[in-house]
């Protein structure tokens, strides 16, 4: 069952991988059935990426995971943790997520058995692509040079600033709701003066360094994984998707979205 070169050279471990997500998710989803609510999902994207990577590293000999690996490891679990504690504790409580509730208002009473495809098995197959920097870091072997140490270090860097958009910016918005005199007003301070979702923001920035140390032991062929993750921050089931939203229901918004920028972050126009 190990692997040692990047690349697809061994696909059983990376075969395998998809397996354990896709029993997880399948799990899950029978849990979902009964209390009637699909978003458990969103709850456990984050705890999906570090059992992936644990298994990636399981499949490996033991003590033979490279530096690479080994920061790949410790940065997804952190990240995975935060992300999915976050989650929970936010919507703990407060039933099943409007997106879901919209599809199941247009699926009817079939919505139970095609919840398993279109909502878990999907993200079971998001987390196995996305996820491919950690099969080739953790896989892979690291090099020794320069190149080498400048890549992970760019990658961390990355991660760093990534990781303190998505906590600051998600604290920031916590402490926005909580306060009834700020109720129902747009949040512009803050990171949110200068984008509109620095938690996606972050999330993106998180992944592209996460690349970059794969990319250090041989991964740099994954690059479509941070590239996907982007596309569907900004373009799918992000920003594209959230703005729909705010924009007919949060007076002020389309103020906000004339002046700040949406994604990346930037100086508020006049």
């Amino acid at each position: 069952m190990a692997f040692h070169q990047p690349g697809l050279t061994n696909l059983t471990p990376l075969l395998e991988g998809l397996a354990v997500l896709a029993a997880g998710f399948f799990a899950l989803w029978l849990a979902s059935l009964p209390l009637r609510d699909a978003s458990l999902v969103d709850r456990v994207w984050g705890l999906a990426f570090i059992v992936l990577a644990a298994w990636y590293a399981w499949a490996r000999p033991a003590g033979e995971i490279p530096i690479a690996g080994q920061l790949l490891l410790l940065l997804v679990t952190i990240w995975g943790l935060r992300l999915s504690i976050h989650l929970t504790r936010r919507n703990w409580g407060k039933g099943e997520d409007y997106r879901y509730a919209a599809m199941r208002a247009r699926r009817g009473p079939r919505f139970w058995l095609v919840s398993l495809g279109t909502v878990f098995l999907l993200q079971a197959g998001l987390v196995w692509v996305i996820g491919m920097p950690l099969y080739a870091g953790i896989g892979g072997a690291t090099p020794a040079g320069t190149g080498t140490w400048v890549l992970m270090v760019a990658g961390v860097t990355f991660w760093i600033v990534g990781f303190g958009f998505e906590t600051v910016g998600d604290r920031q918005l916590a402490r926005h709701r909580a306060d009834p005199a700020r109720r129902g007003r747009v949040l512009d301070t803050g990171l949110w003066h200068y984008t509109r979702h620095p938690n996606y923001f972050g999330d993106a920035m998180v992944w592209w360094g996460l690349w970059l140390i794969a990319a250090a032991a041989g991964g740099a062929w994954t690059v479509f994984a941070p590239a996907l993750m982007t596309l569907f921050l900004m373009r799918v089931s992000g920003v594209a998707l959230l703005e729909k939203q705010l924009l007919e229901t949060r007076p002020g918004y389309r103020d906000y979205v004339a002046r700040t920028n949406a994604f990346f972050p930037w100086v508020p126009r006049a």
